[in-house]
């Protein structure tokens, strides 16, 4: 049977190939799966303290997934590696992620979808610390992007809600710039990379939690409920587990390209199940954000393939 065309995996010093169905499906699931949680998540929010949900899903979901890799036989990771999916798993979950649900207590599903919408934006500003600029085409639509990100901030829910705005602009600064680094750093390979940043950003929550003062003793509701069962099974294991395949193997701005669909799919869950609204300043702000979006997607570059000669180290790999 005929293959089509291959991705190169940027990681490994084998230069393994990865099918470009492969990929799809990943792009497919972020895109889909990621769109629906910022709804899951204000649904959780009705049951559950802010940071005690996001503790109780990643540490489930980390947990089961690590089980799982080292009863299939997966080496335990080193110290070393240990570390530096902390580090990543704080970046990426503890303040990215967390940033969305604290602001999601004050704005809706679809507008915080559209604020991380952003992090195409700030990989791509942030790809240039290791040397890769954004071409000119992608200057203009991170000039676009960040036009939608003022007049978002201007009107509508963000106006009346500041702190909401900066969380959001911080959670996705943060996830960019943590999914750019990550790929410079010595971490466990494939699914165990995300088991144990979950793992982390879990005991990080968890602590969180206990240190504000958060109450353990509530009673949620089966939307709530069932919001976080979705969270752990879906946005966790097979969201994020998809996310960590695409940023060990393609470019930043396409593994980054979820946020364009996100919003579109974060509206159309936001307004059919809970009952969102949105203003003009709304509407034009997401239009300009996703145009941003799809010019720095559409000239995204080819992720470099490894030098033959280089050692096998993950620091080598962007």
């Amino acid at each position: 049977m005929q293959r089509g065309p291959e991705f190169h995996v940027n990681f490994s010093p084998t230069a393994a190939k990865v099918p470009t169905l492969a990929v799809v499906i990943a792009l497919l699931t972020v895109y889909v799966v990621w769109g629906s949680t910022y709804l899951a998540i204000r649904f959780a929010l009705q049951g559950y303290p802010p940071l005690f949900f996001p503790a109780l899903r990643f540490l489930v979901a980390g947990g089961a997934l690590y089980a799982a890799l080292r009863l299939r036989g997966v080496p335990a990771p080193s110290l070393r590696q240990w570390g530096y999916a902390a580090l990543i798993g704080v970046l990426l979950l503890n303040v990215g992620n967390g940033g969305v649900v604290l602001a999601e207590r004050d704005v809706g599903s679809a507008l915080a979808a559209t604020a991380v919408a952003t992090v195409p934006l700030w990989a791509a500003l942030f790809a240039g610390f290791w040397g890769h600029w954004p071409a000119r085409a992608q200057w203009l639509g991170l000039a676009i992007g960040f036009a939608g990100v003022v007049v978002l901030n201007l009107g509508g829910d963000f106006a009346a809600q500041p702190q909401a705005a900066l969380a959001l602009m911080i959670s996705a600064a943060t996830w960019a710039f943590g999914s750019i680094w990550s790929k410079r750093l010595d971490l466990p390979q494939g699914l165990m990379s995300s088991a144990c940043q979950m793992l982390a950003a879990g005991a990080v929550f968890l602590g969180a939690s206990r240190a504000t003062g958060e109450p353990w003793t509530f009673y949620p509701n089966a939307h709530a409920f069932g919001a976080l069962l979705y969270l752990i099974a879906f946005g966790s294991l097979l969201g994020f587990t998809a996310y960590i395949f695409l940023i060990q193997n393609v470019s930043p701005a396409l593994a980054t390209s979820y946020a364009y669909v996100n919003p579109v799919v974060a509206l159309f869950f936001g307004v059919a199940l809970g009952g969102e609204r949105f203003t003009l300043a709304d509407d034009l702000a997401i239009a300009l954000v996703l145009l941003g979006v799809a010019l720095i997607v559409a000239y995204h570059p080819a992720a470099p393939r490894p030098a033959a000669e280089k050692t096998p180290s993950c620091d080598q790999a962007c």
